[in-house]
């Protein structure tokens, strides 16, 4: 993988639509039959105990709906968690965070097997799935609770966060647009609520998804296809 291909992945364009007014939109357009039966059809998600052997790692990078669809696409990964992360209130709901009344950024929980994919990788898919120059903003959504962070749980992913992003400033990838992404320690994560958890897959008519999360899943793939799993090109 190039370094240099990040830069080929632009801003996702400003729609009408954004992720401030999503929750209060979901069934506002009829869906088809199909769609409705796909979004009463649960994912079978794994059990906590048997997501403890892997690895985890946080980020925050925008909309958790987009986030949470980018990570579920690579392969290693084994499950992908909307949550917040990053602030100081204790059990912060999408109310407070979505309009920003919190300390809190929307932020995801990536379950990992570092025997198919290191931390280096996600890193890249990170830094790769979105603009880390636009500062409290990703696409339509503006606010601190849309701020870029990549959390580190030690020092080594520290060096490996603070490493990747200095060899992004040598290769002038971002045309010398400062880099505003945070490097912050992880201290705890809350699990978003349920109805925001594999929201893209469950909503694929929904306006936002159609506008802003699916194209920016789209440009990742387009950018990143050797880090995909099968099912996902």
């Amino acid at each position: 993988m190039k370094l240099l291909q990040i830069s080929l992945l632009a801003v996702a364009t400003l729609f009408v639509t954004s992720c401030q007014s999503k929750t209060k939109k979901i069934d506002s357009q009829p869906e088809s039959t199909a769609a409705v039966k796909e979004q009463t059809t649960k994912k079978a998600k794994l059990n906590p105990q048997d997501l403890s052997e892997y690895e985890t790692a946080y980020f925050a990078s925008g909309c958790f709906w987009c986030v949470e669809a980018i990570f579920e696409s690579v392969k290693g990964v084994k499950e992908v968690i909307s949550g917040y992360a990053g602030g100081k209130e204790d059990n912060p709901t999408y109310e407070m965070v979505g309009s920003g009344q919190s300390t809190h950024a929307e932020a995801v929980e990536v379950y990992y097997d570092p025997k198919e994919i290191s931390f280096t990788a996600l890193v890249q898919v990170f830094f790769g799935s979105h603009d880390p120059t636009t500062l409290n903003r990703q696409g339509p959504d503006r606010g601190t609770q849309y701020r870029s962070i990549a959390f580190y749980k030690n020092e080594k992913e520290k060096k490996i966060i603070e490493g990747y992003i200095q060899a992004l400033r040598d290769q002038d990838v971002y045309s010398g647009a400062p880099i505003t992404t945070e490097v912050t320690p992880f201290s705890k994560f809350y699990k978003a609520e349920e109805y925001h958890q594999d929201y893209e897959r469950k909503h694929p008519n929904n306006s936002y998804i159609r506008n802003v999360s699916i194209p920016r899943l789209n440009r990742f793939k387009e950018n990143f296809g050797d880090y995909l799993k099968e099912n996902s090109h």
